[in-house]
């Protein structure tokens, strides 16, 4: 499926009208302009997957909140937005082939560790309320307890309820069980699982953050299915040489100059790869 046909920045010519409107000199930056104009960047076409890769300070997570605000996509962490940031939006196209959905956003690896962070907060909210029915439990079960009227039957019910269980088995009946943790790896591919939809565009920032190899693989083969088989669009930003490898995704190389799209097996971070495992041959033999 494919719902983002292409997306147009600011040109040299665009971001020198802005510049020159300009009257205040109070700011030594004007981010996100003077990034893409010296990279030949203007127009970017899209499929059903496509990578953005580049070194770090290339402008991948950039080009995608530029492209997640002017499609006005979900989002649910903050990022770098700057003053300038709605004129520049201001300057940017994009043509659709077809509506985006309404659940269609962008996912970022502070979105994967803010769901972490979520279980373990509420993991040890239910630990402290575990310690408090530990005592409630001690207090109904040996305190001195008398019934007076109606006004007293909910603590009636307590009591009796300690008196004929363990301890154990009236803490279980009386909480919620924890929500169980996993390694980190575990969670961001459990929250990627439960996360993509079917039919939606989505824009992903290094998704391979807390994944081991055989986990980046397994979010490579799960992207592909969500794109080739249940509607989804993807625009991601990524290192993984395992996300790069993905079949028929077109990769835009943001450190070359003009960007244009390149075979993986030609990226310089994957030629590192190939170069490591060919020197260390021997030791695989």
């Amino acid at each position: 499926m494919q719902f983002l046909e292409s997306f147009t920045l600011p040109d040299e010519d665009a971001e020198w009208q802005f510049f020159i409107r300009q009257k205040s000199r109070a700011f030594s930056t004007y981010y996100p302009f003077q990034i893409f104009p010296d990279k030949q960047l203007t127009t970017l076409t899209f499929e059903p997957v496509t990578i953005l890769y580049g070194n770090n300070g290339s402008g991948k997570s950039t080009l995608l909140n530029i492209m997640a605000e002017r499609l006005h996509l979900k989002r649910g962490t903050l990022y770098n937005r700057s003053s300038f940031f709605e004129d520049y939006l201001a300057r940017c196209d994009y043509q659709l082939r077809q509506p985006l959905p309404a659940e269609s956003a962008i996912i970022t690896s502070d979105d994967v560790f803010d769901a972490m962070l979520h279980v373990r907060a509420l993991n040890q909210n239910i630990d402290d309320a575990r310690d408090d029915m530990f005592k409630d439990y001690l207090s109904n079960k040996f305190g001195n307890f008398h019934y007076h009227d109606m006004h007293d039957y909910d603590q009636l019910q307590k009591v009796i309820e300690a008196r004929r269980k363990t301890q154990s088995h009236y803490v279980r009946d009386n909480l919620m069980a924890n929500a169980r943790e996993y390694s980190n790896g575990e969670s961001a591919m459990q929250f990627f699982e439960q996360r993509i939809q079917d039919n939606q565009l989505y824009l992903l920032d290094e998704p391979e953050n807390s994944l081991s190899s055989s986990h980046q693989q397994a979010l490579a083969q799960l992207l592909t299915d969500s794109a080739r088989f249940f509607g989804c669009q993807f625009i991601i930003a990524t290192h993984s040489p395992f996300l790069l490898a993905m079949p028929h995704a077109k990769i835009y190389d943001l450190d070359a100059t003009p960007v244009q799209p390149k075979a993986w097996q030609d990226l310089p971070a994957v030629r590192t790869y190939a170069e490591f495992f060919k020197a260390h041959r021997q030791d695989f033999e």
